[in-house]
């Protein structure tokens, strides 16, 4: 039986680094279908901007929930109750990490007063608000403790 070069590829790299990587694929994805689902909206009603931000920000949350918890954290859910609270939860953390993203893109605006730096700030925020969550969704949505009955 012959591997697959993406099996080799994949095979070559420890547990962790793997799963870094397909965090950080994960975040990126989600960051797309985001962008891209509040484009969409904007293009179906063009002065629905709140409207477009909350489809966007959705479209992602869910993806990024699906693929975390199957791929990242290989959590099975015992019922659909037991998954919609998991996902609650998934999503409260990622509001608490929103103001670390946020915090960093305006700080970076207050100090600088530069769209560069201000996007700096936002992409530094951004990977601080996901490292962050990574570890809050570890400990608090997908442990071991959450799943329990």
């Amino acid at each position: 039986m012959t591997t697959s070069r993406f099996t080799q590829f994949a095979q070559a790299f420890s547990q962790p680094m793997r799963t870094a990587l397909l965090y950080a694929l994960f975040c990126a994805l989600a960051i797309v279908i985001n962008i891209g689902a509040q484009d969409l909206a904007l293009r179906l009603w063009p002065a629905a901007i709140a409207f477009s931000i909350i489809v966007g920000t959705a479209s992602g949350l869910i993806v990024k929930y699906l693929l975390d918890k199957r791929f990242i954290f290989r959590f099975i859910p015992r019922n659909t109750a037991h998954d919609g609270k998991t996902f609650v939860l998934y999503t409260l953390m990622g509001v608490a990490t929103t103001a670390i993203f946020w915090g960093f893109e305006y700080g970076a605006w207050m100090i600088f007063k530069t769209a560069q730096m201000r996007y700096l700030g936002g992409v530094l925020g951004l990977v601080m608000g996901y490292l962050a969550k990574y570890h809050l969704d570890k400990k608090f949505v997908f442990s071991t403790a959450s799943s329990q009955p």
